[in-house]
């Protein structure tokens, strides 16, 4: 009985270093929830109810359904190869000819060249898109530009709090290089938490703008959620932006299901000359999650945008689906809707109004079609009554 209780001894102080550790190792990254002015900063907000924000549309989520397939693995999900990449740093060097210059690094992560204002997006320079550096969905290839090889940041704007989104590390580097921040409800904590002072963060809620130089940043509503590893999730906004220039105008989804306000954005802030809307990590299992590459088409038109690039995809898996099926799914829509799509290289700047071609870069291999996945949005949460999104063949 005492070599069992010496044993069992043991086995507690393991798991509490365990613990320990892991609690080390996260608590940085996991930022600080909003309280104190904050919190009374979300409470004034239409999208706050109760104690946490809401979409006015609910989401659907298969819970059951979703949690089975969790460590479900298919062919194709990730690159056996690696990926082709771009290094502009000899371009930063010139400012766009036409002014206007993108550059996607992966996933959602991009450089905004627009009107003489320089804007980074949802930056992640991180190996992992995770609390722990040990754990958790890994990126496929380094970041194709160097952050300190970026030209001159003006701003960063963040679109909500996970972490494929908002990343300490590259948070706190484009600190260090004089960047200011301007992020929906409540995240501003988590950088106040992370060092960076109050006079550099403009918090915005849905329909509210500020102003860099002569360009103007309106928060626009997404359907998504947020949280960073806490028991109490949505504590902190989600958002897409407007970028409006003198001469030019962007539109950037962030993380969203389909709803219904993407008509009004484009007929308060459209006509835009190229949008980047979120096209990857969907599941039939949480459809009002993410758009899908057929609903990514939807939106583009309904904001009114020219040209269509489409992000959240390329970079780490996150969801049970090929890995090249986005930008294959997005081209087959693309085609029956008539829309214009640029799909550069990650790390390939590019002038989008100037309509470049861009060769396939990605390989060939499976993917599901439409008629064989369809990713389609809930209108109100409900299962059986949905979006209605055009077929194509």
């Amino acid at each position: 009985m005492k070599r069992f209780l010496r044993y069992l001894g043991y086995v507690a102080v393991l798991l509490v270093a365990f613990l320990a550790f892991v609690a080390i190792t996260a608590w940085p990254n996991i930022g600080t929830l909003p309280k104190g002015e904050f919190l009374a900063r979300n409470e004034q907000s239409p999208e706050w109810h109760g104690d946490q924000f809401q979409n006015p549309q609910p989401m659907f989520s298969n819970l059951r359904g979703g949690i089975l397939q969790i460590f479900e693995s298919k062919p194709g999900e990730e690159p056996d190869t690696p990926v082709p990449t771009v290094d502009s740093s000899a371009i930063y060097k010139t400012v766009p000819a036409t002014g206007l210059r993108v550059t996607w690094f992966g996933h959602s992560s991009l450089l905004l060249e627009i009107d003489g204002v320089n804007v980074v997006v949802d930056p992640f320079w991180s190996e992992r898109t995770s609390p722990f550096g040990w754990l958790g969905p890994k990126r496929w290839y380094p970041p194709p530009v160097s952050m300190d090889h970026l030209p001159r940041i003006d701003v960063v704007v963040i679109s909500h709090d996970h972490y494929d989104h908002l990343d300490r590390a590259s948070v706190q580097a484009l600190y260090a290089r004089g960047a200011r921040f301007i992020v929906p409800l409540g995240v501003a904590s988590h950088l106040e938490g992370w060092g960076i002072p109050a006079d550099h963060i403009t918090q915005l809620d849905w329909w509210q703008e500020a102003k860099v130089g002569a360009l103007s940043i309106v928060s626009t509503p997404s359907r998504h959620a947020s949280g960073r590893l806490s028991a109490r999730s949505d504590q902190t906004l989600w958002t897409g932006y407007a970028l409006v220039g003198p001469k030019h105008r962007v539109f950037y989804s962030g993380d969203t299901g389909l709803n219904d306000s993407f008509p009004e954005v484009g007929e308060k802030y459209g006509p835009f000359d190229v949008s980047f809307i979120e096209s990857g990590q969907y599941d039939a299992q949480w459809p009002d999650w993410h758009l899908g590459p057929e609903q990514a088409v939807m939106v583009h038109q309904e904001v009114r945008a020219r040209t269509l690039i489409p992000v959240h995809w390329g970079l780490a898996k996150l969801a049970h689906h090929a890995w090249t099926e986005p930008p294959e799914r997005i081209l087959a829509a693309a085609r029956c809707a008539h829309v214009d799509v640029l799909i550069p290289e990650p790390g390939q700047a590019v002038e989008p109004t100037t309509h470049p071609v861009v060769p396939r870069w990605w390989p060939a291999q499976a993917w599901s079609t439409q008629a064989q996945t369809p990713i389609i949005a809930s209108r109100d949460g409900q299962a059986n009554h949905l979006y209605s999104v055009p077929a194509c063949h």
